[in-house]
């Protein structure tokens, strides 16, 4: 295919063996022409030449548009496989964030165009919990706290809130008689984001008028 025999030629560091091996797992066809390709196909090829070029800046934008869930597991399993052995900074852009969770050293979060979280993944799974019980001794726990998400069925509530959990905190937990959920990478950007929208300068003036 003419876009790997031009990837060769552009990237210094590009290893063939790779690319050969990465070409037989994802089955692209060689003898297609590119506007011939589906749109799976498509980001296999850009998968192969990302990897294979060991460029040491490399940006995946959803590499995993239109490939199934086999061949993004490949694709996370090579990723991780070859960053090891080749260390360099490679930037992956994604909706699918609990997918790619554990692929992550930083995460970044991009929300209409303002940078609302830049953090190590550790880090920023440890930034929010979710108290779960009734819904009296819940909010009376989280009076003070910043909450970036509600959610009630009858009387018990489930309330996200930002900050790490020190013993004492998690000690009136138990006194109170509720439980701490974990909040999954997911989640807490989905919530940061809804908070972000819904306390955001537009969203309150819009809301007054």
């Amino acid at each position: 295919m003419h876009a790997f025999r031009s990837a060769r030629l552009f990237f210094p560091n590009w290893d063939q063996n790779l690319a050969e091996r990465l070409i037989e797992e994802f089955q692209v066809p060689l003898k297609t022409r590119i506007k011939k390709l589906s749109r799976g196909q498509l980001s296999a090829v850009g998968v192969v030449i990302g990897l294979a070029a060991r460029a040491e800046l490399t940006f995946f934008d959803e590499p995993y548009l239109g490939l199934d869930a086999v061949a993004r597991q490949i694709f996370y399993d090579r990723l991780l496989e070859d960053y090891s052995e080749h260390p360099r900074t490679i930037v992956l852009s994604s909706h699918l964030i609990d997918e790619v969770s554990n692929l992550i050293e930083r995460v970044l979060v991009v929300d209409r165009g303002r940078l609302i979280m830049d953090e190590e993944t550790d880090a920023a799974r440890d930034r929010a919990a979710n108290i779960v019980g009734d819904s009296a001794a819940v909010e009376a726990f989280v009076a003070g706290r910043s909450v970036i998400h509600r959610e009630s069925l009858g009387h018990v509530s489930s309330v996200t809130v930002m900050g790490r959990l020190s013993a004492a905190d998690r000690e009136e937990l138990t006194a109170r008689g509720l439980d701490i959920a974990p909040v999954s990478l997911q989640q807490l950007i989905v919530r940061l984001t809804q908070h972000t929208a819904e306390t955001s300068p537009a969203a309150q003036e819009g809301a007054l008028r």
